[in-house]
Parts: structure tokens; C-alpha cells; sequence
């Protein structure tokens, strides 16, 4: 389990850092309400993305349970970081007109009990917006890492914490409706065949750990055979959704 105050200091430039943050930051707020509105966003981490999307007239508070991750998001949004729980919010019901989860979704065993939070902190007519399906976002060009990877993608990917149908299944039952959606790259992220070799190894490609070790270990195998090992392949497309209360 990755130690995020440790990790804190340097979290940004291993994850995109500022060219990603703004095409995250832009996409988002495509989404958000117009206007003066109070907008929560969940696990802010760094506050790399909150603190982009402060205007005025608009409230901006980032949430996160790590003291590293929040030193960092002080600084970005002022006086606007709350240390708290993602499935126990310290807000009252109804208190927000906007809530924000990017890239949390998928780091969960169940991604249901956070929805639930974020459904109840939200204003009637508020909007949710998240991130979905991040390990597919690879693959929204076609490349021979796709093609290597597509068999098991499309047995394993439905099991995994974000996909859409689930967390669209869950927040129907919460009673929020699909309006919106959205995508944005992941400028320079593309990754090579090693660097996805690297990235099953340590366990972070979800679908890869609802696979058989005979499955995993085939579509290293495949990998490992493709040419240009240290190549990146296409940047990722992540998508966001918007999910009106």
C-alpha cells in the first residue's frame, strides 16, 4: 500500500504533474456548475486539480486523509483543506452543490460506501463528478499493447472498482442520473511494453489481479515480445462523468 504522506513530496511529477492537472482541471470544470456554488473535492491529494478550479463566487474545499498530501494542498487552496475520511465526511447532508473524486475510485476494494458519502453530502439538483475506468484509458487508440492486452481486458475490466456500469449501477440506486461526460489526455504518459510489465508486477493494473497467474503470466509474455520495449505507446484518454442529484 503506497505511503502517500512519504509519497507526498514527489506524488505530482510521477503522475503527469502540471500538464496533466490542467487537462484534468479543464475537463472538470466543463462539468461543474455556473456560477457561485460550493464544490468538494474528494481525496485532493496535492490539491494539483482543486486548486485549478477556484473562481470567484466559488467555494472550493479539498478533502484527503493524508497530513503529507495535505501540507502540499495548503498552499493551493488557502484555508480550503479539510483532513477527513472519503467514506466518512466531516460535512453535514445536503451541505455542497458539487463534488469531485479524480483517480480515487479505481484505488478502492468497493467504491460504494464513497459514493454513497458523496450522494449525501450533495445539494437536491447537485452534481457528482468522478473519473471512470482509468486502466482502460490506455487504450483509446489502438496500439499492439491494446491488441496484446484486449482478451484479458474485456474478461477482467468489469470486475474493477470504477468501471462505468458499476458505478452507474450504484449511483442510480442513490438516486443520481447520468447527465454528462467528458475526457482529457494524460499528456506524456503513454507507456512502453516494459513499463506495463513493471506496472502488472507491482500490482497496479486492476484487471491484471482478477486474472489467473497462467493468464498474467501469457500476457507479460506477449508483451515481452513486442518490438520498441522502451517505446511509449499512445498517451491515455481519461474520462470523467457527471451525475446529477
Amino acid at each position: 500500500m503506497l505511503d502517500y504522506d512519504d509519497e507526498a513530496r514527489d506524488y505530482d511529477a510521477s503522475r503527469g504533474g502540471e500538464p496533466r492537472a490542467r487537462a484534468a482541471a479543464d475537463a472538470v470544470e466543463r462539468l461543474l456548475p455556473q456560477g457561485p456554488c460550493t464544490v468538494l473535492d474528494i481525496a485532493c491529494g496535492t490539491g494539483i486539480v482543486t486548486g485549478r478550479l477556484l473562481r470567484p463566487g466559488r467555494t472550493v474545499v479539498g478533502v484527503d486523509r493524508s497530513p503529507g498530501m495535505l501540507g502540499l494542498a495548503g498552499g493551493r487552496v488557502p484555508g480550503g483543506v479539510v483532513r477527513g475520511d472519503a467514506t466518512r465526511l466531516p460535512f453535514a447532508s445536503d451541505a455542497v452543490d458539487a463534488v469531485v473524486i479524480v483517480w480515487l475510485l479505481h484505488l478502492l476494494p468497493r467504491p460504494e460506501p464513497v459514493l454513497a458519502e458523496a450522494a449525501r453530502v450533495l445539494r437536491p439538483g447537485g452534481v457528482l463528478i468522478t473519473t471512470v475506468d482509468k486502466n482502460d484509458a490506455y487504450f483509446a487508440e489502438d496500439s499492439d499493447i491494446a491488441r496484446v492486452t484486449a482478451d484479458l481486458r474485456r474478461r477482467y475490466a468489469p470486475h474493477v472498482p470504477d468501471s462505468t456500469t458499476r458505478v452507474l449501477d450504484r449511483v442510480t440506486e442513490l438516486g443520481l442520473a447520468l447527465t454528462d461526460r467528458t475526457e482529457f489526455p494524460g499528456t506524456g504518459q503513454g507507456r512502453s511494453p516494459r513499463g506495463w510489465r513493471e506496472a502488472i508486477d507491482a500490482g497496479h493494473i486492476a484487471w491484471c489481479t482478477h486474472a489467473s497467474p497462467d493468464e498474467v503470466t501469457d500476457v507479460r509474455r506477449r508483451l515481452a515480445a513486442l518490438p520498441d520495449q522502451d517505446a511509449a505507446r499512445p498517451d491515455p484518454q481519461y474520462r470523467l462523468v457527471a451525475l446529477k442529484a
